[in-house]
């Protein structure tokens, strides 16, 4: 305790210098931090490689990956042999031509796969983008169009409740009219998955390929990868995260969120292409050697046992995951705690959404028997890391609450004004000074990102977060101060959605708000008034929810689509989206109306809400 108070109570520059020591670097670091804001740069002039630091350090027989997909196949790769094929790999990306700088898109699950591409672009300094395998074609060509890769790595498909989810063919459908980068396919579904002329097997390529690239030593402030984020406009954000930045930071929130060591049996639930799982699993918690559970496949499936009989069979004894997979467990029932050994488990750290007191305290008596430590954090995917937690064992944390600011961050809380909010008290959380970490721009649109993040309060990063501080210093996150919602743990611009209704015949407005979900933490509503002529039916309600799966995909599909005349709307036309909210939750608005136009368009609301 002690230690942990002297360096939460260093500068930022010499807590972050500190943590580097603890890195291999090929020229370490001297100097901490260049200039602020918008133009900073951590560490400038110090030279690494990230997958060194994750790969090739560790012994080569230690287990670095167990992998089981939902129908059962396991696979087993220990470091040597990841490391091995990583440097393969990243040799066959210099065969077709992959060099620094170079953009490669990842469009996969969590497959062993993901691994070895992502750890091969780090080896060579490519820029990786991840896209979540359960995007549409639309979103997928969004990313594509906007990071211009010159080499895609993707799976033929992925498994997800029992039934096959098509991603090279989503893929193909994304590239249509566009220049056609190098395609890899890893075949994993279907081992005889045709392949189109010029494309690539992913296993054939990595088996012919026998020279091993040479880690190249890359600059602190070099970029690393670039991951797409929701936001208020219907065109996704590129943020740009450097390699080196980005390990320092997930290496030091890994060692304190979850005190992960060589001898852990580490399980992170998250998905490849939400930054949580590279986080936590991908370089952070590589970094730290533990080996890691790898799943692909849905935590529920085929029965609800699944994740119980994962950490039983592995012997799992730290769990990263969100609050939606410990509600879906709970919901489950408790019977089947009594029938899958779990006593190994001790601990359970978590982000993506708040976490309910009612499911910490389930998950520490019932999943944790009592035992156990649950560690609910708060990051974002600007920010790379989960900057908000409990140093395990060392500080506390409290039921409902994100724990208080780890070392080298300064958060503020803000009025409106600019002005410090009092403990317990609502406003803007905000970081006011630079961390490695945190992204450094939005890919080809710098201008966006000082706009997004810098400008409304000056000197400091913006959240877009409401949340207050108590008076311990805990953190309590109340909900976003924009348009982005939180559905199981993912990120989706309601403006992407609204943008997919808006394309649609029948639709003259809409507005996408979201309601509290039992397993889900949130759940899109649609609000639509539509076009003359067309008129509320089951069928129109369908047609809606699919043109979102079609634009996003079907982790943005609206637990309802309610139809009406008229929605509330300022004097200058903008719908309120509060006011809409406020008639889900507890059927009636609060806060300040004076600037409703239309006060009439809540009975209206009120009477379509209530019905089935």
């Amino acid at each position: 305790m002690q230690d942990a108070a002297r360096l939460r109570a260093l500068t930022p520059e010499a807590y972050w210098l500190e943590i580097t020591r603890e890195l291999i670097w090929d020229r370490a670091p001297t100097i901490a931090l260049e200039g602020g804001f918008g133009d900073f740069r951590y560490f400038p002039g110090a030279m690494g490689n990230v997958s060194v630091n994750c790969l090739d350090r560790w012994p080569a027989d230690r287990i670095a990956l167990r992998y089981e997909r939902e129908d059962g196949l396991k696979e087993t790769w220990t470091f040597g042999a990841l490391t091995d094929a990583v440097a393969r790999f990243a040799a066959a990306l210099e065969d077709l031509g992959v060099s620094k700088g170079d953009r490669v898109a990842v469009y996969a699950s969590n497959v062993p796969e993901s691994f070895i591409a992502i750890h091969a672009c780090y080896r060579i300094g490519a820029i990786y983008s991840v896209i979540f395998a359960g995007f549409s074609a639309s979103a997928v060509r969004d990313r594509l169009e906007d990071a211009q890769p010159k080499v895609i790595v993707c799976t033929d498909a992925t498994l997800r409740r029992g039934r096959d989810v098509p991603i090279k063919a989503t893929l193909d459908e994304a590239l249509k009219g566009l220049p056609l980068p190098h395609v890899i396919v890893a075949r994993r579904v279907d081992p005889n998955y045709p392949l189109q002329n010029g494309e690539r097997d992913f296993a054939e390529l990595l088996a012919h390929t026998t020279r091993r690239a040479i880690p190249v030593s890359l600059e602190a402030n070099d970029p690393g990868f670039i991951i797409y984020t929701s936001g208020t406009t219907s065109k996704p954000k590129g943020l740009v995260h450097a390699g080196i930045g980005f390990l320092v930071g997930t290496y030091a929130n890994v060692k304190w969120s979850l005190n992960l060591g060589v001898d852990d049996v580490y399980w992170c639930t998250a998905d490849v292409g939400w930054l949580t799982f590279p986080i936590f699993a991908l370089v952070g918690g590589l970094a730290h050697g533990a080996t890691h559970i790898i799943y692909e496949g849905s935590l529920d499936t085929p029965t609800p046992a699944r994740a119980y009989e994962l950490m039983a069979s592995y012997r799992v004894n730290k769990l990263f995951t969100a609050p939606t997979a410990l509600r879906m467990m709970r919901r489950a029932g408790d019977d089947l705690l009594q029938h899958h050994d779990t006593s190994k488990l001790v601990l359970v750290s978590l982000v993506g959404e708040p976490l309910d007191p009612d499911t910490w305290f389930w998950t520490r008596d019932k999943l944790g028997r009592g035992s156990i430590f649950v560690n609910n954090t708060y990051g974002q995917t600007e920010t790379g890391t989960a900057w908000s937690s409990s140093m395990v064992g060392i500080t506390p944390t409290r039921p409902g609450s994100c724990g208080h600011a780890l070392p080298g961050y300064l958060p503020h809380v803000l009025r409106e004004d600019g002005s410090e909010a009092g403990p317990g008290e609502v406003g803007a959380i905000t970081l006011a000074a630079p961390f490695p970490c945190l992204a450094r721009t939005v890919w080809g649109d710098h201008s966006r990102y000082v706009k997004t993040y810098l400008a409304p309060f000056p000197g400091h990063y913006v959240a877009s977060d409401a949340a207050l501080f108590d008076a311990d210093g805990q953190l309590w996150v109340t909900g976003r101060l924009d348009d982005v919602i939180n559905v199981a743990g993912h990120r989706l611009g309601t403006m992407e959605m609204e943008a997919a209704l808006l394309t649609h015949a029948a639709v003259s407005e809409a507005a996408v708000v979201t309601q509290p979900d039992e397993i889900k933490g949130m759940t899109p509503i649609a609000f639509v008034v539509p076009r003359a002529g067309y008129a509320d039916s089951t069928e129109l309600q369908a047609a809606l929810c699919q043109a979102i799966v079609d634009a996003v995909g079907a982790i943005a599909r609206p637990a309802r689509v309610v139809v009406v005349s008229t929605v509330p709307r300022t004097r200058s036309g903008k719908i309120m989206r509060r006011v809409l909210r406020d008639l889900i939750v507890t059927g009636e608005a609060s806060g300040d109306l004076t600037s409703l136009e239309n006060p009439d368009a809540i009975e209206v609301v009120l009477q379509k809400l209530a019905q089935s």
